[in-house]
């Protein structure tokens, strides 16, 4: 290794303790909590909007963040390791197709929208491939249910023959008795 890379790798690990980041993609809604300074005063201040470019380059990967504010498009460039970003919360997940989105910047109003990413789909793929995998487990279990169940039925069957006996019989009784 590099005498540089193992100088980036050394001030990267250093810049990642105590910070971990949601992993986000192009096209996700992002709000970035940004430390400002004015003056002594130290605040945090909220930048949400879209990201449209990510550069995954080690200790330079930084990501890019659109914002329609007053009718008017604003662009930030930020450092991922950057001191000055305390945290990132990611607000929904877009479906895009391109890696950088630079498209968005010509266009406006209901052109401007990304579709979200459908997690139910995501979520049905796993469970089926959770059902396939246990199926023969599955197959056990629903011949046990099915043995149970039968015997079940078979002790309520005896016992509802058994009721209805026993009230016609009361009925022949109070029959005997009218006559």
């Amino acid at each position: 290794m590099n005498i540089l890379d193992n100088y980036e790798s050394q001030h990267l690990k250093e810049l990642q303790t105590g910070k971990s980041y949601p992993k986000f993609n192009p096209g996700d809604t992002i709000k970035v909590h940004l430390k400002i300074k004015e003056g002594e005063k130290e605040r945090i201040q909220v930048f949400e909007g879209i990201c449209i470019a990510k550069k995954n380059a080690g200790i330079n990967s930084s990501f890019t963040i659109r914002k329609i504010s007053y009718g008017e498009g604003i662009e930030r460039v930020l450092p991922l390791y950057s001191p000055q970003i305390n945290k990132i919360e990611i607000v929904k997940s877009g479906d895009v197709r391109r890696s950088k989105l630079y498209y968005l910047r010509g266009r406006s109003g209901k052109s401007d929208r990304i579709a979200e990413k459908n997690i139910y789909e995501d979520i049905e793929k796993v469970n089926n491939n959770i059902n396939q995998t246990d199926s023969t487990v599955a197959k056990k279990s629903n011949d046990q249910i099915k043995k149970k169940s039968e015997n079940i039925q078979g002790k309520v069957s005896t016992k509802e023959l058994s009721d209805k006996q026993n009230i016609n019989e009361s009925e022949g009784k109070s029959e005997e008795k009218k006559v």
